[in-house]
């Protein structure tokens, strides 16, 4: 298990915007984590970093349909 007690989570850009939810602590060692800002009691989802660049990339290269 991933200790999260030093996570700085921020809310992440696009979610601000449209009244989404999700939070994102990039500042871990090894891993990103990410959460739904409205439940923080209900967990977190951790990835290796290198895994979530890669869904950034999908998502910013249009892999998804985000609409």
């Amino acid at each position: 298990m991933t200790d999260l007690s030093r996570a700085i989570w921020r809310k992440a850009r696009r979610s601000a915007h449209n009244g989404g939810c999700v939070e994102i602590a990039a500042n871990l060692r090894e891993v990103t984590a990410i959460r739904d800002s409205k439940r923080p009691e209900g967990g977190a989802h951790v990835v290796g970093r290198d895994v979530f660049a890669e869904f950034l990339a999908d998502v910013k290269g249009g892999r998804y349909d985000l609409q």
